[in-house]
């Protein structure tokens, strides 16, 4: 017989959490810390959505890329999480550019930063200062007209070199291209200015096995292979969340639901767009997704030793001769952005060092290939990542032990998410997002929507906002009964 992964569940919870990404699994540790009964469900058969891991045989566990946050994520990680996590959180050594413009080293700071833009690029001091003040001052209250592209036109024209510089690592933390908004770049810019580029010293797999601990002892209910299907409303107004849970499906009541699954899923094939109203409907369809990515993972031999002075933990490597969205997207890979693991920031038993290379993609190129044209292109894929690493890490197809290629179609069989969306949606879905409580009482969402931190940090601080709004959802609801409870024994005692 199948395992039934809601075995023991309750009936019903004050709230479902549907989606374990950062900002579901923060949302639901908040709302537990409150009081609140929660219960947690993954359709996954391991928590993390995006902020995952795996494990192949020899022993090599790899992150799914490297995640690099601002310093930002100490506080939230000790406010929200636990000192344990915080503590573990480290600066990365340094950042290499390598391209047709220019190579260089940074430890993507404001500092060296300015620095290089002065004496580098031969940038006027008061330009950079103009520059990183009106990224700094930018807020999402701001008006959202000017692209990204009017911004660096505004301080650097002409200066492709400049924009590649100041471009290419924001493009990889949130998928921002020249084209979209200038808020949401100048936001995510200027938090990693604020003091270098960090990240989880132990791997993705420490942080979510700490995390799952935490939520445990807060009392959150987890189920894993548990895959939401839909949620029910009555009148107007979140009822239950029904759930498939590989052995049977069952409708679980609750008055709120948080949903950490992809914004359009939450609204077209969760909760169904007759629930809302039209023009709410039409900005709904009016949102973007973002772009996916394809990745490959390397692993060397134990003992086979990288030198991080000369390769950095990020290095941002391209042959093309300017930085345009379109390149990046393109099947014909220009630009590689490789993510360099060793001991420090992977300690392990026996010393050894992995490498990911990711590569910006889009959904539509891998979608209808047949199975052997895919597990072609996968190889391919490999291939050539192998020719283009040689140069910076000489002699790696003798060394590698381990190669493997994901696609956004691996992204979107793990997470679900439409087109395999590896940032969720574009900005305009932030709006749509933050709305959703005004259409349906009780019903939130929390993700990456072009959040303007991005990110693991813009996802973990978005699932704080949203357990917060819930928590005062659930107070004014129980203020209500209660008011309607004194009110039927007031009626009672004037009838005598």
């Amino acid at each position: 017989m199948p395992k039934d992964f809601l075995q023991g569940a309750q009936d019903a919870y004050d709230v479902v959490v549907i989606g374990s990404g950062l900002a579901g699994l923060t949302a639901a540790n908040i709302l537990a810390r409150q009081g609140r009964s929660v219960l947690l469900l993954e359709q996954h058969y391991k928590l993390g959505g995006l902020a995952t891991w795996f494990k192949r045989p020899g022993g090599h566990i790899f992150d799914v890329s490297l995640h690099g946050f601002p310093y930002g994520m100490v506080k939230s990680c000790r406010r929200y999480w636990s000192r344990e996590i915080a503590d573990s959180i480290v600066q990365l050594d340094g950042v290499r550019f390598d391209n047709p413009m220019f190579s260089l080293r940074t430890s993507f700071t404001r500092e060296d930063f300015t620095q290089q833009l002065i004496e580098h690029f031969g940038v006027a001091e008061e330009k950079v200062v103009a520059f990183f003040d009106k990224a700094r001052g930018m807020n999402f209250y701001d008006e959202q007209q000017m692209t990204t592209r009017e911004l660096f036109d505004e301080f650097f024209p002409g200066r492709e070199d400049v924009i590649r510089l100041l471009m290419e690592p924001i493009t990889y933390a949130n998928g921002s291209t020249l084209e979209d908004p200038a808020i949401s770049y100048g936001i995510v810019f200027s938090n990693f200015m604020s003091k270098g580029v960090f990240t989880f010293q132990g791997g993705t797999d420490k942080l979510i096995q700490q995390m799952q601990a935490e939520l445990v002892h807060n009392g959150v209910d987890i189920r894993i292979n548990c895959d939401a299907t839909a949620i029910h409303l009555r009148h107007g107004q979140v009822d239950a969340v029904e759930v498939d849970a590989k052995g049977g499906t069952r409708r679980i009541r609750c008055q709120a639901v948080v949903s950490n699954a992809n914004l359009r899923q939450t609204i077209f094939e969760l909760v169904g767009e007759e629930k809302f109203d039209g023009n709410f409907i039409d900005e709904a369809r009016a949102v973007r997704l973002n772009n996916s990515s394809t990745q490959v993972y390397l692993a060397l031999a134990p003992h086979d030793h990288l030198d991080v002075k000369e390769l950095g933990d990020l290095l941002f490597s391209s042959t093309a001769p300017y930085f345009r969205t379109e390149a990046l997207l393109s099947r014909d890979i220009t630009s590689r952005t490789y993510s360099f693991y060793y001991p420090k920031t992977r300690p392990h038993r026996e010393p050894r060092c992995l490498i990911v290379s990711s590569t910006n993609a889009q959904y539509g190129d891998w979608a209808n290939l047949s199975a052997e044209e895919y597990a072609a292109s996968k190889q391919d894929l490999c291939e050539t990542t192998l020719d283009a690493l040689d140069q910076y890490v000489p002699q790696i197809r003798q060394r590698v032990v381990h190669v493997e290629a994901s696609t956004p179609r691996s992204f979107r069989h793990y997470t679900h998410h439409p087109a395999g969306a590896s940032f969720g949606t574009k900005f305009e879905g932030l709006a749509v997002s933050r709305a959703l409580p005004q259409q349906v009482t009780g019903l939130y969402h929390a993700g990456s929507v072009g959040i303007i931190m991005s990110g693991w940090l813009g996802a973990m601080n978005y699932g704080v906002i949203v357990a917060n709004e819930v928590d005062n959802q659930l107070m004014t609801n129980s203020s209500r009964s209660t008011t309607g409870v004194e009110r039927a024994v007031a009626e009672d005692m004037a009838k005598g």
